[in-house]
């Protein structure tokens, strides 16, 4: 169909499809043209000032409303260098000093993960959000999320039950991808992780559209996809509970996602993208960063009006800070 050929009764309906392509590429280059235009295409945030935005913090905002368990923040802000220098950056940054972030383990993962790659959690710190995951974790208890499988193990050994139920769950996920996830019951509901996936993506449908190709190459949601993750597992004090987590961060040119896609407790999933353009701002090579996050947790779903607002501007709160010691962290 896209070789010419002379024959009209050939050529007449390539024609629509020639035309459509040339007004898709046309609006294409146009928006990647202006970052701050192609920004307001699919964000929240319709007008911005690059230079002013330099020399102030991070602006976040509410994202689209969506209901149910499911939430969503957006932030932009502007890091000096180019955007592959800022991805490399975030790649490289430790969030566990930051006490206020309540990261308080991290820990890379191989292509393969084994159990033995968890050891940190013997440094897990003796504090009252570890001691709670500890409580629950020797009782089986039905506040965590584990498998009916993982139910019927013995939960005396914290290190051992933890490192055995992440690695397996991270070698799933590196073999299949997130389809291949094991489900779990909780609360009365059977959770899957790329069905809160693609529905946070589907009540997002400007950032999926934006993020089309990347997602498809990620395979988030679906299988395994062409590229390769980079995976990692995570100690949290989510709310003063102790809460584990399995992760992975991919990256492709000027984007790239976190997901953490299991956690045991807290929350279910949650997603991170960035999009980034270089950008002059106050006359120095910089990179225009926004950054959209989703969560879906099962404490949302009853939260309307007031309360939901109120867990909105808290994620903002945090996210805002986690930005800022960032950029303080790389700022060169």
């Amino acid at each position: 169909m896209s070789r010419q050929r002379l024959v009209k009764r050939v050529m007449k309906p390539i024609l629509p499809f020639v035309l459509a392509f040339a007004i898709v590429f046309a609006r294409s280059t146009i928006a990647h043209a202006d970052p701050v235009s192609e920004l307001a295409s699919f964000s929240v945030f319709d007008k911005i000032d690059i230079n002013d935005l330099a020399a102030s913090d991070a602006k976040t905002m509410h994202g689209p409303p969506m209901n149910g368990r499911y939430l969503s923040v957006q932030s932009v802000y502007v890091m000096p260098g180019a955007p592959a220098q800022v991805i490399a950056a975030m790649k490289n940054w430790d969030a566990t000093k930051h006490r206020e972030l309540k990261v308080l383990l991290h820990g890379d993962l191989s292509a393969s993960p084994a159990a033995s790659d968890f050891a940190k959690l013997k440094n897990a710190p003796d504090n009252g959000a570890v001691r709670a995951l500890k409580d629950k974790t020797q009782k089986l208890s039905n506040d965590l999320q584990i498998s009916k499988e993982d139910a019927k193990k013995s939960g005396a050994d914290f290190v051992g039950f933890w490192s055995d139920v992440l690695a397996r769950r991270a070698k799933t996920f590196s073999s299949g991808g997130m389809a291949a996830l094991p489900a779990y019951d909780y609360g009365g509901a059977t959770i899957r992780a790329n069905e809160e996936v693609n529905t946070l993506l589907k009540n997002q449908d400007k950032i999926r559209k934006q993020f089309s190709g990347f997602l498809s190459a990620t395979g988030i949601g679906r299988g395994a996809g062409s590229i390769a993750p980079e995976l990692y597992w995570e100690l949290l004090d989510v709310d003063d509970q102790g809460v584990v987590t399995d992760g992975a961060s991919y990256s492709r040119g000027q984007q790239a996602v976190d997901v953490s896609y299991y956690a045991s407790g807290g929350y279910y999933v949650a997603l991170t993208f960035y999009q980034m353009w270089p950008v002059t701002a106050n006359g120095k090579a910089s990179t225009l960063v926004w950054r959209g996050d989703m969560i879906s947790s099962a404490a949302l779903a009853d939260l309307h009006g007031v309360e939901r607002l109120g867990s909105e501007s808290a994620m903002m709160k945090d996210i805002s800070k986690a930005i800022a010691f960032f950029r303080k962290d790389t700022a060169r």
